[in-house]
């Protein structure tokens, strides 16, 4: 299957990076893309260190579709990340006319000074495109294909609506989940054979420890609804026949 449309997400800022904050941007944008039918590939997470954000932003616009930044678009001295995508791009940087006008208005109805700290958060590189902002309004901006949202979880979900418009979705990927209550080191071989015989189907294993001893859930998804209809109809009856014979002998561990 071709012309799949990829993708890669650049979680950029120290706080992540030091355990301060806890990411959750990466699983919302994933479960977003992939209901567009859109393969996210690769997720990072850089510094806020200028020459990191510049390799990492030409390294993954150059290998996938979209690639998507969340963090540093905001008012104070570390919110480098335009400037990096700017330098990234080699086109200046500026006042976005659009955003300053966005900005003064909503500084004007919320009775806040538009000092320039606030003011930085209308700049976007020469030729980008505003994302719309419905949250706090400073907008994010699209330049090729990158897509420089926000940190903030509420701002980026919103920011995404206006996103989405812009992307070419794909075929969305249609997934089974089937648990099965023995061992993976019974599971490994037999699964290995059920996915040599569906090159476009995917199953991926994950176990956990049930009350009666370690189980799997095994998860097959795929874009051609035949064969994942026929891998799971033999995943199932792998499963039952591996819970079968693992209660007789007390379901034991791996």
């Amino acid at each position: 299957m071709t012309d799949i449309p990829t993708a890669a997400v650049l979680l950029i800022g120290d706080e992540i990076l030091s355990g301060r904050t806890k990411d959750k941007n990466l699983g919302f944008i994933a479960d977003y893309l992939t209901a567009l039918g859109i393969d996210l590939k690769e997720g990072r997470i850089v510094p806020d260190i200028e020459e990191e954000v510049v390799a990492a932003v030409n390294a993954l616009r150059a290998r996938y579709s979209y690639v998507f930044t969340t963090g540093g678009i905001g008012p104070t001295h570390d919110d480098i990340t335009a400037d990096a995508i700017a330098k990234a791009f080699g086109v200046p940087i500026g006042p976005h006319p659009e955003a300053v006008a966005i900005l003064l208005a909503w500084f004007k109805e919320i009775g806040r000074e538009p000092n320039q700290a606030r003011m930085r958060m209308a700049r976007a590189p020469e030729g980008a495109s505003l994302i719309a902002n419905p949250v706090s309004k400073a907008p994010g901006f699209q330049i090729g294909n990158v897509f420089v949202m926000a940190g903030i979880p509420k701002i980026m979900q919103a920011m995404m609506e206006d996103v989405a418009k812009r992307l070419s979705p794909g075929v969305p990927v249609k997934s089974v989940a089937i648990t099965v209550e023995a061992g993976e080191g019974d599971i490994a071989k037999p699964l290995a054979d059920i996915q040599a015989r569906y090159p476009h189907v995917t199953i991926g294993s994950y176990p956990f420890e049930g009350s009666g001893g370690f189980a799997a859930t095994l998860v097959l998804r795929s874009r051609v609804e035949h064969e994942l209809e026929a891998a799971a109809a033999d995943v199932k009856a792998l499963a039952e026949a591996l819970t079968a014979a693992g209660k007789a002998r007390g379901w034991s561990p791996a």
